[in-house]
């Protein structure tokens, strides 16, 4: 059955709208070092982005011709929270001009409470057994789930990921496409060096991650951290897990702002910490000496945002990942493999946004007018 409770992305904004501990090798690349580091510090608006492509809504189906008339898919993810609503939009559009043309897609779009790898593979079990034409996975944990994807593969379904986290082919997993974020490590390298920039390349910072063992909020923590071990004069002085939610992001941002009073910055790894952060640092009147980086589109972060509570927000193409996603799952099922027709990766965008693109993204989104 397929979620239709929500139209686009503003209607949803305005009702609501990744390492096993932080070694993992998921990304081994090293975010490009300054040859002069102060001489970068001079220049923070080279990451600057365009806020009108963050997210793109005129998306149209790429003319590829499905050989069935219905199609059923399975697609999990790691909790229940505003950013997947948004890539379910993206979903329902492209299901919806399947429609039009005479294809009908059903699907089924679910989800645990709070971030389990055990439950998702609970949810795999269940779906195994049941006559899906793809199975798409938000992998939970990489070394958790990538077994059980592989034993799907070994029984004969077509497995895909989706979504921020993928259990990639470099991590032995056997799935046959992605569809999301590719650069998770480089957004965390990005923001942060936006923060060390904003900072004078000097201070003591903290990292707020998510959920331990999801492959995006520990790629971007990777990064983070080896952004900041490129200035000698910056200090990484805590790292903590708030499990994707905004009332562990506030009580740990409390924790750092009484344990160090000369706390210079904070780098949140998912949608809901900069909230947390955002209100712990409002609440104690230290928003002008602390500088907040984070991730994503909810609406009261870009509100810190505009108000310069928030330094900068990655924003990504939700939209376009639900949109892709069932495009690719149309093709896996249908027994195409990666190449011409799709890439083994389709990578979707995030773009940096400043305060000074925060009031277009509120319009865009939400339908705020200031």
């Amino acid at each position: 059955m397929r979620d239709r409770t929500a139209r686009n992305i503003q209607a949803l904004a305005l009702a609501a709208l990744c390492l096993c501990p932080l070694a993992l090798g998921g990304c081994e690349q090293n975010p490009p070092a300054p040859s002069d580091p102060a001489a970068a510090l001079s220049d923070p608006s080279g990451l600057q982005q365009d806020p009108a492509g963050a997210v793109r809504f005129d998306r149209e189906l790429d003319g590829y011709s499905p050989q069935k008339r219905e199609y059923n898919f399975y697609f999990t993810y790691k909790t229940v929270h505003p950013w997947w609503d948004a890539v379910a939009l993206g979903m329902e559009d492209a299901a919806r001009q399947l429609e039009e043309l005479g294809v009908i897609i059903n699907y089924e779009y679910l989800a645990p409470a709070s971030a389990s790898a055990q439950d998702q593979l609970r949810r795999l079990r269940e779906a195994s057994g049941r006559d899906f034409d793809v199975i798409g996975v938000d992998v939970a944990d990489v070394g958790t789930v990538t077994p059980a994807i592989n034993a799907l593969i070994e029984e004969g379904h077509k497995v895909m990921t989706f979504s921020s986290s993928d259990a990639s082919r470099e991590n032995g997993c056997r799935r046959i496409a992605y569809v999301g974020n590719t650069h998770n490590y480089e957004d965390g390298a990005d923001l942060t060096r936006a923060l060390c920039e904003k900072l004078g390349g000097k201070g003591k910072v903290a990292i707020l991650v998510g959920t331990p063992g999801a492959p995006c909020h520990e790629d971007r923590a990777l990064g983070a951290q080896r952004v900041i071990g490129q200035y000698p004069d910056m200090e990484l002085v805590a790292i903590e897990y708030d499990e994707d939610t905004v009332e562990g992001a506030y009580e740990y941002t409390k924790e750092f702002l009484e344990r160090y009073s000369d706390l210079a910055g904070i780098i949140c790894c998912n949608m809901s910490n900069p909230v947390g952060a955002a209100r712990a640092v409002v609440e104690a009147g230290r928003q002008e000496q602390v500088v907040i980086v984070g991730m994503d589109h909810d609406q009261e972060a870009l509100g810190y945002l505009r108000d310069g509570i928030i330094y900068a927000l990655g924003v990504q193409d939700c939209y376009s990942i639900g949109f892709d996603t069932i495009q690719v799952a149309v093709k896996i099922a249908d027994g195409l493999l990666p190449g011409d027709a799709y890439p083994e990766k389709t990578e979707e965008i995030t773009t940096i946004i400043y305060q000074d693109g925060a009031a277009a993204m509120l319009r865009t989104l939400y339908g705020v007018i200031d």
